[in-house]
């Protein structure tokens, strides 16, 4: 008889050990990841493509103008550009701006010879957030400053100087094909400071829209 009880509490003991260990409440660890560290590389690019040479064709639209005495009409003229430049990092370049002038007006011409200092913005967000490695189009926004040696072609027309300052403002699209070419398509308006003609005292002014290459080494 003591055999048989004493069986029987053995037989309990698993099963409450069990039980318990049901009942019994358990803990989980929650593990915290770090953040994934972002690295903003601001010369991804610039580093490996730092200098920049170019050319481009321009159309300019010279507008009228007129003082107390007598008004002249603007003509449309074409001219050329070359640049040479350089990235200071992903999105702001530095160039050099050489711009072969035709101004035109119905009394007389003015040519001239341009040297620009321009300072540009490239909108390029893969260097922020890395969602494309390469962007193909890449628009931009600029301003400069220079000067223009001047010339002028007309009957009884003078200059009183040769030398005027300058400065204008630009935007455009570059669509880079690969890392060594970019075409360039952009506008810029100009504005000249009085060139000292004696015919009439204006600033010449003019809407440019210019399309070029650029190559990147």
């Amino acid at each position: 008889m003591k055999k048989s009880i004493l069986c029987a509490i053995l037989g309990l003991i698993p099963m409450t050990s069990f039980g318990a260990l049901d009942m019994m409440p358990y803990r989980v660890e929650q593990v915290t990841m770090p953040a994934p560290e972002v690295n903003w590389d601001l010369e991804a690019l610039a580093r490996r493509y730092r200098y920049y040479i170019g050319g481009a064709y321009n159309f300019s639209m010279w507008e009228d103008a007129s003082d107390d005495y007598v008004s002249i009409d603007g003509k449309n003229t074409s001219g050329f550009d070359v640049v040479a430049g350089v990235r200071v990092n992903d999105m702001i370049r530095v160039e050099l701006n050489y711009s072969h002038i035709n101004a035109e007006w119905n009394a007389f011409e003015l040519t001239g010879d341009m040297a620009f200092v321009n300072a540009l913005v490239d909108a390029r967000i893969d260097n922020i957030y890395r969602l494309f490695r390469s962007q193909s189009v890449v628009p931009y926004v600029g301003a400069g400053v220079g000067i223009s040696w001047n010339q002028v072609d007309g009957t009884g027309v003078q200059l009183d100087k040769k030398i005027s300052p300058a400065f204008g403002v630009l935007a455009g699209v570059g669509f880079e094909l690969g890392n060594h070419f970019t075409i360039d398509v952009g506008y810029k308006y100009l504005y000249m400071f009085d060139p000292g003609v004696n015919y009439i005292d204006f600033d010449p002014t003019a809407h440019q829209f210019r399309a070029g290459v650029r190559v990147h080494f």
